[in-house]
């Protein structure tokens, strides 16, 4: 064997391999055992159109088994706007096993919304149990209660687009067990009929705007918990005695200052009178200049001056004595 023949072979293989990869036969020929129709052009434009054809191949073919009708295009559509065609397909094989009526547009307007439409469709067989968290509310005789709730759902196909999601049957769900136990007159009538909640909280209505079907609320368990009124009634004698005290150190301060005025008052009436005890000796010396006063009636004075002095002393000496006794 000679280059030439070599390259030539080698050339063959290569066109055969880049036949294949192109012209997918192997795939054409199971669509074709499977009773799928598409042409062996569109599987060849598949790739230039952005397509993975073997998805779109596999879901005709699930289809066609399935006997649900299926359109390439819709498929491609699908896939281009970046939905999932195979859980779709599963989606829509599983409704009409169940049957549960759902159709094409329906099941890929819910993919496109971002919920997986396979796990719809079963939740809708098999109803799915939500556990809500530990719940906290305080019954009217100021006992606190926790509660834990257990809501089994069921998906509701027609709330899909556009409803809300688990999230917001929990908040509603916890929402109405805080409502229940809060218009319970005592903690005690709570925890002898805990029924009584989910009654309460299923007649609410609380699935309406979802995309879940509530089919029923347990309560799992109840706890006790603090005594709230006991601590609020706690924290307002504590309140109320620190305002009584504020207002004691008010008062305080304020008999304070007023003794510090009145200490003021008396020691400037005191400087008055020495101010005053300090003129008499110029009004005398006045007095004499002028003639009011004589020397007899200055002697009167100073005697009149000196029995004073002596009965002081006298006083305070009898004090003295009376003490020392």
């Amino acid at each position: 064997m000679n280059a030439t023949t070599i390259i030539i072979f080698i050339g063959c293989l290569f066109l055969l391999i880049l036949f294949l990869w192109i012209v997918p036969l192997g795939l054409w020929f199971s669509a074709l055992l499977s009773g799928v129709r598409v042409s062996l052009l569109q599987l060849v434009l598949m790739p230039w159109r952005k397509v993975k054809r073997e998805v779109i191949v596999n879901a005709l073919i699930m289809g066609t088994k399935a006997d649900i009708p299926l359109n390439r295009n819709q498929l491609e559509a699908h896939y281009l706007a970046g939905g999932h065609v195979i859980p779709v397909v599963n989606a829509l094989i599983s409704a009409g096993k169940a049957n549960i009526p759902l159709d094409f547009k329906a099941a890929t307007a819910i993919d496109l919304a971002g919920r997986n439409v396979l796990e719809a469709i079963n939740t809708s067989v098999i109803p799915k149990v939500i556990d809500t968290p530990p719940v906290a509310a305080v019954a009217k005789d100021g006992i606190q209660l926790i509660a834990r709730a257990r809501v089994t759902v069921r998906t509701n196909i027609k709330q899909l687009v556009g409803g809300a999601g688990e999230e917001t049957i929990i908040a509603r769900v916890g929402e109405g067990i805080v409502t229940a136990i809060g218009s319970a007159s005592t903690h005690k009538l709570v925890l002898e009929n805990p029924d009584s909640i989910s009654k309460l909280v299923l007649n609410k209505g609380l699935d309406s705007g979802t995309a879940f079907e509530i089919l029923s609320i347990d309560i799992a368990d109840v706890d006790v918990g603090k005594n709230i009124g006991a601590i609020l009634q706690m924290d307002q004698a504590n309140a109320d005695k620190n305002i009584a005290q504020a207002r004691a150190e008010e008062r305080r301060a304020m008999a304070i200052a007023l003794e510090q005025e009145m200490k003021a008052k008396t020691q400037e009436a005191r400087a008055k009178v020495i101010e005053a005890e300090a003129e008499i000796p110029l009004a005398l010396a006045q007095a004499f200049k002028e003639g009011n006063l004589g020397v007899f009636d200055y002697y009167k004075l100073e005697n009149i001056k000196a029995d004073t002095q002596m009965r002081d002393t006298i006083g305070k000496g009898g004090q003295t004595q009376t003490k020392q006794k």
